[in-house]
């Protein structure tokens, strides 16, 4: 039997590997989505769309704006409570806050995050002295912080409205309560774990090796990404039309179910996948109102972080590439003519002759 399982590892590690697995799930998440979301979208009419776009009132509009700045601001802990936990303390706080903010904001819009995001990070992180397994390490540490956060909302979401994800996952609330249980089980399991001692929290080995932070920080670390996803969450309750109600919970539950999910098809800006996942787990709202919500949740969301995002990049090559070079080059002319002005010969006076006097002859 071991020997038959050891084959059956060696053919799939050659044959199909995790990362073909990995774009088969997405194309297939993708596709999915897509189908789901043409059918859902058949027979929406336009004109309500844009009816229900100005039904949403300004003030929701501004204070949904206020909880995506928080939650961008909430976001920049990410990186740096990594950058603290792996030693890189002389990382400022506006180099990890510029680093979490692009690299999400450009790499969720682009598509598969953990590249595009890594490598916007190992762009920022090189100028200070940072490696590529220094980068890997804060990409490990931010994604944990993002997925404890995930856990524990959905945990206790799902806990008390089992029903909410029913719509997604087609599973009896019964049976989502029980995968909620498991959900906060996990995570007690994890606290447990740390625990235990500073030994067991490393993970990794030879170069790469990383200590997980001490119980009492993962703390932190769990209410960063809790916060992060409940101002999310906050903004798009404030969108959802008022009728019929729903709760703030219930709401929470499916907007993190629709991000996992987006996150997970690597689409860019989950494009389609979250939105198909709204209208399918939502179905009490009139279609053409969750449009109008999502549009506006996905400008706020993603349009307007992305395109600051981009600004601040092409700022700051355009800094480093441009400017920086262009004032050494300025700086080192100015010390040439400096040094040639200095070691110019003096030019030589001519010498004034002197009057000659003659002697007065005595006698």
């Amino acid at each position: 039997m071991q020997g038959l399982l050891t084959t059956l590892g060696r053919g799939f590690k050659k044959w199909i590997g995790w990362k073909r697995l990995g774009v088969a799930a997405s194309l297939l998440i993708i596709a999915f989505a897509i189908t789901t979301l043409v059918r859902t979208l058949k027979g929406v009419d336009t004109a309500v769309i844009l009816t229900a776009l100005t039904d949403i009132p300004p003030g929701h509009i501004a204070l949904a704006a206020l909880c995506v700045v928080c939650a961008f601001c909430t976001l920049t802990f990410y990186d740096f409570f990594a950058l603290r936990t792996i030693g890189k303390r002389h990382v400022p706080y506006r180099i990890a806050a510029m680093s979490s903010f692009t690299s999400y904001s450009i790499g969720h819009n682009i598509g598969a995050t953990v590249f595009t995001g890594g490598a916007i990070r190992f762009r920022i992180y090189s100028d200070y002295g940072l490696n590529a397994i220094d980068v890997a390490k804060i990409c490990f540490l931010s994604g944990l912080t993002f997925w404890l956060g995930n856990l524990v909302v959905l945990g206790v979401g799902m806990t008390y409205h089992p029903q909410a994800a029913s719509a997604m996952d087609l599973l009896p609330p019964a049976m989502n309560r029980l995968i909620a249980i498991g959900c906060l089980a996990g995570i007690a399991a994890y606290f447990a774990w740390l625990v235990m001692g500073k030994n067991r929290r490393e993970l990794g080995q030879n170069g790469w090796k990383v200590v997980l932070p001490s119980a009492r920080l993962t703390l932190v670390q769990v209410l960063i990404g809790v916060v992060d996803l409940g101002f999310c969450a906050l903004a798009m309750y404030l969108l959802i039309p008022g009728e019929p109600s729903i709760d703030f919970m219930s709401l929470a539950v499916v907007f993190i179910l629709a991000t996992l999910l987006g996150f997970a098809s690597h689409a860019p800006g989950s494009l389609g996948v979250f939105d198909a996942a709204m209208l399918v787990a939502l179905p009490e709202f009139g279609r053409e109102q969750l449009l109008a919500t999502l549009l506006v949740f996905r400008v706020l969301y993603f349009v307007i972080p992305f395109g600051i995002a981009i600004s601040i990049m092409g700022a700051r090559e355009f800094w480093l590439s441009v400017m920086i070079p262009w004032q050494k080059r300025r700086r080192l002319d100015g010390n040439c003519l400096r040094s040639s002005a200095t070691a110019a010969p003096a030019p030589a006076t001519a010498a004034v002759p002197q009057p000659v006097k003659r002697m007065k002859s005595q006698g």
